[in-house]
């Protein structure tokens, strides 16, 4: 198998970067994987006590599909986060700082008008990410699982709905989920495959458009019988990643 792609998405619900490399540690996800989340202001979270929280009280695609159409990049060693607009509208500031994040979050309101709950606060707590899993984990999709579902749905369903850190080629349509508890060798990291991913309405969204153009929950449960597509894994021994890398079973 062979790693085609690999992605980090520094802003919950926002677009993806991609990357030639990075490195992983044992217990982590990627560097700044879902490192900043814009709350609604009925969320209960608190950066004080900071503890898992359901993506519901997120900005995040599952509700509010208009923000496909916000193209992000993050420079760490700036650091500067750059948010892009479809009517041209854009910022640029330090997410670190009380000043940056007050500004990104007035900037993220503004855009989601009456989809805002009261007052959204723009997060980023050293050491905690916003992914929708309570643990550290990377995600993993098969692209051959993915071009088999297309075939069956009779329809494009483009790999980036699915929102993974991993994509690899090489493998037999729907093998991952016959490697829970298996180890790989990942470039020159070791990861286990913990379970698979079960899909919400964030799927539904076309990335390009920012349009609900798909049933993909509905789908996937009519068609295997379940809802899942793609798989979590736990990084067991740190190293080097990169894209063309190989991904074997130990």
């Amino acid at each position: 198998m062979r790693i085609e792609h690999l992605y980090r998405y520094p802003v919950k619900g926002l677009t993806q970067e991609a990357l030639d490399e990075i490195d992983l540690t044992p217990g982590q996800l990627f560097p700044w994987d879902r490192a900043f989340a814009l709350a609604q202001g009925d969320n209960p979270f608190d950066p004080a006590e900071p503890r898992f929280v359901s993506k519901k009280f997120f900005m995040c695609l599952a509700h509010q599909a208009k923000i496909a159409l916000l193209k992000t990049q993050f420079d760490p060693h700036a650091p500067l986060l750059r948010i892009h607009g479809p009517s041209g509208e854009q910022i640029e500031e330090d997410p670190l700082t009380p000043e940056g994040s007050a500004a990104i979050a007035a900037f993220l309101t503004g855009f989601l008008g009456d989809q805002a709950r009261g007052e959204p606060r723009f997060h980023y707590v050293p050491g905690r990410n916003f992914a929708d899993d309570d643990q550290p984990v990377i995600s993993l999709i098969n692209l051959a699982s993915v071009r088999d579902f297309e075939a069956k749905v009779g329809g494009a369903r483009e790999f980036l709905r699915f929102r993974a850190n991993i994509y690899v080629s090489g493998a037999l349509p729907w093998a991952e989920q016959d490697w829970i508890g298996r180890e790989f060798q990942l470039g020159q990291a070791r990861v286990r495959v913990l379970r698979t991913i079960p899909r919400c309405g964030a799927t539904e969204v076309n990335p390009a458009t920012g349009i609900r153009d798909a049933k993909t929950v509905w789908e996937l449960r009519n068609i295997y019988g379940n809802h899942h597509l793609g798989v979590y894994l736990e990084v067991v021994d740190g190293g080097r990643v990169a894209v063309g890398d190989a991904m074997e079973e130990l």
